[in-house]
This record gives C-alpha cells, sequence and structure tokens, in this order.
C-alpha cells in the first residue's frame, strides 16, 4: 500500500506542472517611464565618456544575467519534459502491475482447481501414468511461470518507486530553477532600468553624442582587429547547413533586441543564434555560455560564415559570422538586430555548431 500511496503521491504531483510553468515567460523589459530632460546631479559630475562606459557595464551586467534568466528556463523546460515521461512510466507502471497480479490469480485459481489433490491420489484417479506425469509437467511448468511472474511483479514494482523518486528529483529541480529564473528576471531589469535611466538623464544633444561615441569606439576596435591581420586567412565558404542558419539570422536584421526573446518578432544575442541554427535544423544550446562550453570550438583564422563568435570573458554575447570581417547579432536593448564589425567588441573564441 506504501508503494501504491508513492506512486499516486508521483503522478498528483507531476499534474500540477501546468501551474508551474505557466507563469514563467520570457518578456520584454518594463521600460520606465522618461525622467526630467535636465541633468542629474550625479550625472553632471561624470563626463560623457565615463556615462557612456558606465551604461556599456550595465548592459553588459544584464546580457550576464539573460544568460542566467535563459538557461534556468531551458533547464526548466527539460525538467518539465522528463516528467511528462515520468508520469508516462508510472502509469504504465502501474497498469503493468495490475495485469500481473491479475495473471497470478488466475493461476493461483487454477492450480487451487487442478492442484489441490496430492500426487498419489492423482494417480489413483487418473488411472493412466502417462496423463499423471503430464500433469505433473504441467503443475510444475505452472510454479515456474508462477515464480516468474512474481520475480517481474517485484521488478516492476520497483521500477515504479524508481520512477517515482526521479519525478520528486525533478519536481525538485524545477523549483529550484524558478527561483534562479526569479533572481535573473530581477537583476535584468535592475541593470536596464538603471541604464535607461542614464540615458534619460542626458540632453538630446548628449543622447546623440553618445549614440556616435558607441559608433566610434566600435569602428575603433573593429580597425585594430582588421589590421591586426586576423582576416588574412579567413576566406572558407559557409557549409550547406552555416548558409541555411545565416540566411535566417541575416532575415531578422531591423527587429528589436528584446532580453529572454527566441523571435519571431524580437531577439536576444543568443536567441538569435540558437534559433537560426534550429532553421537549419541543427539545435545549439540556448545561450551564449553554453554555446561556448558545448560547442566545438575552432581558431579564428579557420572561421567560416555561419560560425559563432563568442564575446567577452564571460562569454555573455554572441554574434554569427557573416564573412568580410562582419558579424550579424542582437546587440542590446535599444537597438535592433543588426550587421557590425566582428572586432568591435573583444572576442573571446570561435565556435562551429556543425563540425
Amino acid at each position: 500500500m506504501n508503494r501504491r500511496h508513492c506512486a499516486t503521491a508521483a503522478i498528483t504531483l507531476v499534474c500540477a506542472l501546468a501551474l508551474l510553468t505557466a507563469p514563467v515567460q520570457a518578456m520584454a523589459a518594463p521600460i520606465p517611464e522618461p525622467g526630467p530632460t535636465a541633468t542629474a546631479p550625479a550625472t553632471a559630475r561624470k563626463s560623457l565618456d565615463e556615462v557612456r562606459e558606465e551604461i556599456d557595464t550595465l548592459y553588459r551586467k544584464a546580457g550576464a544575467a539573460t544568460d542566467a534568466y535563459n538557461l534556468a528556463e531551458e533547464q526548466s523546460e527539460k525538467q518539465s519534459g522528463e516528467i511528462v515521461r515520468l508520469t508516462k512510466e508510472i502509469a504504465a507502471g502501474q497498469a503493468k502491475i495490475a495485469e500481473l497480479k491479475d495473471r497470478a490469480g488466475a493461476q493461483a485459481r487454477e492450480q487451487y482447481r487442478t492442484g489441490g489433490l496430492p500426487p498419489g491420489a492423482q494417480l489413483m484417479l487418473s488411472g493412466d501414468p502417462d496423463l499423471f506425469m503430464d500433469g505433473v509437467n504441467q503443475a510444475r511448468q505452472g510454479q515456474q511461470a508462477a515464480k516468474g511472474m512474481l520475480t517481474e511483479l517485484e521488478q516492476a514494482q520497483e521500477d515504479l518507486e524508481t520512477y517515482t523518486k526521479d519525478a520528486s528529483l525533478n519536481w525538485e529541480k524545477i523549483e529550484a530553477n524558478r527561483v534562479k529564473q526569479a533572481k535573473a528576471k530581477k537583476s535584468i531589469d535592475a541593470q536596464i532600468a538603471a541604464a535607461e535611466k542614464l540615458e534619460s538623464q542626458l540632453a538630446e544633444k548628449e543622447r546623440t553624442r553618445l549614440l556616435q561615441m558607441e559608433r566610434d569606439a566600435a569602428s575603433t576596435a573593429q580597425a585594430a582587429w582588421l589590421s591586426s591581420g586576423a582576416l588574412k586567412d579567413i576566406n572558407r565558404e559557409a557549409s550547406a547547413a552555416g548558409k541555411q542558419a545565416l540566411a535566417f539570422a541575416t532575415a531578422q536584421i531591423g527587429k528589436p533586441y528584446v532580453w529572454g526573446a527566441e523571435g519571431p518578432g524580437s531577439y536576444d544575442c543568443s536567441g538569435l543564434t540558437s534559433q537560426a541554427w534550429a532553421a537549419a535544423k541543427q539545435p545549439i544550446p540556448r545561450t551564449s555560455q553554453e554555446q561556448w562550453r558545448q560547442l566545438p570550438r575552432i581558431p579564428v583564422q579557420d572561421m567560416r560564415p555561419g560560425d559563432l563568435i563568442i564575446y567577452h570573458s564571460d562569454a555573455s554575447h554572441v554574434g554569427m559570422y557573416v564573412g568580410d570581417g562582419s558579424i550579424v547579432h542582437a546587440p542590446r536593448p535599444g537597438r535592433n538586430v543588426t550587421l557590425a564589425g566582428a572586432g568591435s567588441m573583444r572576442i573571446l573564441g570561435v565556435v562551429r555548431p556543425d563540425k
């Protein structure tokens, strides 16, 4: 009975899956109301370049938090799928146990009807030694079959208990991931709100200058990368799958960056690259950090269009190489999917999804 209660509890537990996964959705971070146009005292004490660096840092931190959020969400989805599978296994195990019990009961009743007399009495009643021996053999076979069924029943019960324990553990993992998601979402919202607040405190001319400074910094970094001879040996063609992924990614140019988004109307950086390779029938990890950790790494000089360039020391950003020293990527909140110089940010390394 304890085992039955355990299995029933696990199934009841799993049925709450819909309630568990429903609240967690990848949504755009809320945009705070614009503040006063006058520069706040804290901003006034900083140069525009310092403000730009601070904003870049905040968006970088938001990007890292987005990766944590996306990874937790991906893990939750996997664990949810595992619970669904275990639920089916538990139901199948219960059905199997019920069937084995029915068969064992039927055999017991049959044995009671035909095997209740001792062998000597059966021989006397049958009057036929050959018939008696056939009966003995059948009885032995029945006993062996009964033992086999009992063994199978015990194994089924053990499996059912294992499935129940696994379901409970997966439930705990999902709950832990929900906590991670909540913390990551809070961090993302805070970082983006802080960056937007800094920008909102700037006058219109300063915001225009800030955008130009951002472009100039990217151009300077790209020029330095190109002058290093990085493109000297990079002249390879994309693979067939790489061409498909690249076609998908470039078709998204102009769509806005939204953290946690995987399309079709908006993307974050790894949402763009993962969906592009999914379109090429080559699933890859959801986050830039997992893409860096799990996908095969190749030297920069060996990269080809379709490969993914991972940026920053924490692997918090990713873009897809399109050739001629450029990438397509979703930069950050407030920006759209665009083409940029592959060397405009600090390169951590290159990975190839279809190696």
